[in-house]
């Protein structure tokens, strides 16, 4: 277990990164970027956007059933990823249920987590990292509608159904898409200031979930759709 898990009372952390893999979910990605956009008002932060190559990341791929999607261009690859990453968001969607896509965030989840000061997960992002093992003991929550396959990834994490999110030493993981903003809104409360976070969502006109127990989707079952 690295030393992440104590208290942690050094500065808030500046510089983040983004994992992303072919078939990501846009707004898992999107709804907490644009926190950390906002929140750069007023803070210094930098921003690295991996990917396996430097190519443009999609988030249409055939096994998506959609018919339109965007492109993002990564910063860095995950082979000459900075080494000074503070926080690794890791997003879901259609692409994580095929283990081919997303081995390489795998192996970099499981490569740079022990340098990490925090690991965040939206939807199935957290069946990703839990692939990597390092959700092995942890609580974790993902995605109510892909349950039973994500849970499945991970079989010695301590799974919990009932949560917008769940927080476990330094590994934050959100439930579906958008329970991702509410994560990030938490975390920004967590290590800038409660005042901060609600200025941000007050900017955004966001009404926030503040309790990360309150899960009106936790009866969802899995209807086979990749998220």
């Amino acid at each position: 277990m690295p030393p992440q898990d104590s208290p942690d009372s050094r500065a808030p952390p500046t510089r983040f990164a983004v994992a992303l893999f072919p078939g990501f979910q846009a707004l898992d990605v999107f709804g907490p970027l644009d926190i950390l956009n906002m929140l750069s008002r007023t803070r210094p932060l930098s921003l690295e956007i991996l990917s396996a190559t430097l190519g443009p990341v999609p988030t249409l791929i055939p096994s998506s059933g959609h018919t339109t999607g965007q492109s993002v261009a990564p910063t860095r690859t995950y082979a000459d990823g900075a080494d000074d990453i503070e926080v690794l968001l890791v997003p879901g969607g259609v692409g994580s249920r095929d283990p081919a896509n997303v081995a390489p965030v795998v192996e970099y989840v499981r490569a740079a987590y022990p340098r990490l000061r925090y690991l965040l997960t939206v939807c199935t992002g957290s069946a990703v990292a839990a692939r990597s093992g390092v959700l092995d003991g942890r609580r974790a929550t993902s995605n109510k509608r892909a349950w039973e396959w994500a849970t499945a990834q991970g079989p010695r994490v301590n799974w919990v159904r009932q949560a917008r999110w769940v927080t476990d030493g330094n590994i934050w993981t959100s439930s579906g898409i958008s329970a991702g903003i509410d994560m990030m809104y938490a975390f920004v409360a967590d290590q800038y200031g409660e005042d901060v976070a609600q200025t941000l969502a007050n900017a955004s006109e966001y009404v926030r979930n503040t309790d990360p127990d309150f899960d009106p989707f936790a009866g969802e079952t899995d209807n086979g759709a990749a998220k």
